[in-house]
């Protein structure tokens, strides 16, 4: 049962409309130029401008438009790859370093909202639910090891019966929760960021997308449509859309359009006994389920996702797989269906890096970005302010190209991604 609304994003609809910002018309002067107004680069911003620089933000659409603006809001502990996995891949002192930057990424956020006390509903727990029985070994072997290795004991592994009596379901045979993690309304944080820098001196220019940059070692200029702008450093802060500016990342980015539903708001009845902790949940498939309640009381929930063209009714294909983990939630309609592009890694891991001494990119968060985005902003405004340190652990990391040339290579990863949706089914 659906009844999708003109404006498909219920982040936007839950909202105030925000005071538009002019486009970039004519040559403006900057110390940095941010192009790209989501989660990297308001965090790039409000580094920058609290050291002192002038900045100016370039966004080819509105600030959040994105997938800042459209993601499931879930703040997860460590990296797409398992610090064993890094361990052995990168040694553990590498590993140990990346940890600790991934634990500063969520209490960054928290700290962004709790400083300047930005309305984005950010609520404490995430739970990570074992889809199938192989799933289980694994899933508290990780737990287990964190504890051990990384003292990390905000996660504990729950059976079958705490999991239902924490998620309100029977689908999982057991599951992980973690205090650590979280959830907030991206969108709104998003636009809580951007109030921020702009009262702190940002120029924020939004309609004004970047077309090229010229120059990579002095007078470094990003030309726009209807102006230009002149700036000592570029941070392109586009994820996704990287390669659009810089042709040489593309063979670096993958792209994944993700679906997001949200219901009319539940009665007192279900709403107690859907999701009863109120925690993020998202399971441990390769194409993964993942969901939580929003402030308003409507079940949000994401799954899925398509690799060339969109369906045309994205509540169609997402409802069946909520309605397999709550039945009871048959008879309520489906009001909002969204999608956002994700960008992914070959790694899984994101990529950090420079083209040139004076431009910094970070990209492929790879479904993480609500609390690894706002740290890359952070890590790529130290750098380019002259402390690469923390960005170059970040950057050690090899990134991988995927298979193919610029004509194959999305149907190869389209073939990649749909091998494991197979393998989700066996």
């Amino acid at each position: 049962m659906s009844s999708i609304r003109k404006s498909k994003n219920y982040y936007r609809d839950s909202l105030p409309a925000p005071q538009p910002h002019m486009q970039l018309i004519g040559n403006v002067r900057a110390d940095f130029c941010v192009i790209g107004g989501g989660f990297t680069g308001l965090s790039a911003a409000l580094q920058l401008v609290s050291a002192g620089a002038r900045v100016i933000i370039l966004e080819r659409r509105t600030i959040g438009f994105g997938a800042s603006g459209r993601n499931g809001g879930q703040m997860h502990t460590g990296l797409r790859q398992s610090q064993k996995v890094l361990e052995k891949w990168l040694g553990k002192t590498h590993a140990r370093d990346l940890w600790d930057l991934s634990e500063e990424s969520k209490a960054l956020v928290r700290d962004l909202i709790a400083k300047y006390r930005i309305d984005c509903a950010l609520k404490d727990g995430l739970v990570i639910a074992a889809d199938d029985r192989g799933a289980v070994k694994p899933l508290a072997e990780d737990t287990e090891y964190l504890q051990a290795q990384y003292s990390y004991h905000k996660a504990r592994m729950l059976d079958a019966a705490e999991t239902e009596r924490e998620l309100g379901t029977t689908v999982y045979p057991a599951s992980r929760f973690d205090a650590g993690g979280g959830h907030l309304q991206p969108l709104a944080f998003a636009r809580g960021l951007e109030k921020i820098i702009e009262a702190a001196g940002v120029r924020i220019y939004e309609n004004s997308r970047a077309r090229r940059i010229e120059g990579s070692h002095r007078d470094i200029r990003v030309i726009c449509d209807k102006g230009a702008v002149d700036a000592d450093h570029v941070i392109l802060a586009c994820d996704a859309l990287s390669g659009e500016l810089a042709p040489e990342l593309s063979p670096y980015i993958a792209h994944v359009e993700s679906f997001m539903t949200a219901t009319e708001p539940l009665s007192d009845s279900l709403y107690s006994r859907i999701l009863p902790s109120d925690a993020a949940v998202a399971d441990t498939r390769h194409v993964l389920d993942y969901y939580r309640k929003s402030e308003d009381r409507r079940m949000l929930f994401a799954g899925r996702e398509s690799y060339f063209t969109l369906p045309k009714d994205i509540a169609s294909v997402v409802r069946p797989r909520m309605l397999r983990v709550y039945p009871a939630l048959r008879e309520i309609r489906t009001e909002y269906a969204w999608s956002g592009t994700v960008g992914i890694t070959f790694t899984r891991m994101p990529h950090f890096g420079r083209l040139g001494p004076r431009i910094f990119f970070t990209h492929g968060y790879s479904g993480q970005g609500v609390a690894l985005a706002n740290l890359a902003g952070k890590l790529m405004a130290e750098a380019a302010l002259g402390k690469p340190e923390r960005f170059e652990v970040f950057e050690r990391v090899p990134a991988r190209k995927f298979p193919g040339n610029a004509w194959m290579r999305k149907p190869l990863v389209a073939a990649g991604l749909t091998l494991y949706k197979l393998l989700d089914c066996v």
